[in-house]
């Protein structure tokens, strides 16, 4: 079943707009669904360890020749 045969009873029918609320600004909806950081600090983590892991294989490196 197709979905506009499953929701045809109300797939046409008028967007509703409130009487009670104003209507929210585009760049407030967008702010809404745009990624967040979650996890705070994660990035500067992963370059601190990125950085670590440099040093260590630079300096493994340079005792070997």
């Amino acid at each position: 079943m197709k979905t506009e045969e499953l929701y045809a009873d109300i797939i046409h029918l008028p967007h509703h707009v409130s009487k009670h609320h104003p209507q929210m600004s585009m760049w407030n909806r967008a702010a809404q669904f745009a990624p967040f950081a979650a996890l705070t600090g994660y990035e500067d983590a992963i370059r601190d360890t990125a950085q670590e892991n440099e040093v260590s294989y630079n300096t493994r490196n340079d005792d070997e020749e």
